[in-house]
């Protein structure tokens, strides 16, 4: 209950309502349209309280901060699966990749394919004295 929240927090209840106006805390709501504060709303909260009061941050910039704290926490959950998927091909050994080298449409070695890369490289590549300079009309 809104009333409880924010005599908890020393807030007035329409401070609690101006952060959910601003989309900064989201409670659930009862059939008769109370709002209900889970675990994850107060600890939102206290964040909000701690960058506005200890930190000085106004609303707009707490707003970016949780969005950029959102994406860092999905990039770091697909950091971390990247992590797993890399560990379970390495626990899987050299012999499958073998096997699956010799099964793939397009048989070559992973040297001929860093050959091949490198020598087109090379190949399009031009050297600074190649290049001729523009002649100029007398």
């Amino acid at each position: 209950m809104i009333s409880a929240v924010a005599q908890k927090y020393n807030i007035h209840p329409q401070t609690l309502r101006l952060y959910e106006r601003e989309g900064l805390l989201k409670p659930s709501r009862t059939e008769g349209n109370t709002r209900l504060y889970s675990e994850d709303d107060l600890e939102q909260l206290e964040t909000i309280l701690s960058l506005t009061r200890d930190l000085g941050v106004n609303l707009a910039g707490v707003e970016i901060i949780l969005n950029m704290r959102r994406k860092i926490e999905a990039m770091q959950h697909e950091v971390n699966e990247f992590i797993d998927y890399v560990k379970h091909e390495l626990s899987r050994g050299i012999g499958d990749w073998e096997q699956r080298l010799s099964t793939a449409l397009v048989k070559s070695s992973p040297t001929d394919l860093v050959r091949a890369a490198a020598s087109a490289h090379t190949e399009t590549t031009v050297e600074p004295e190649q290049v001729e300079e523009p002649r100029r009309k007398a």
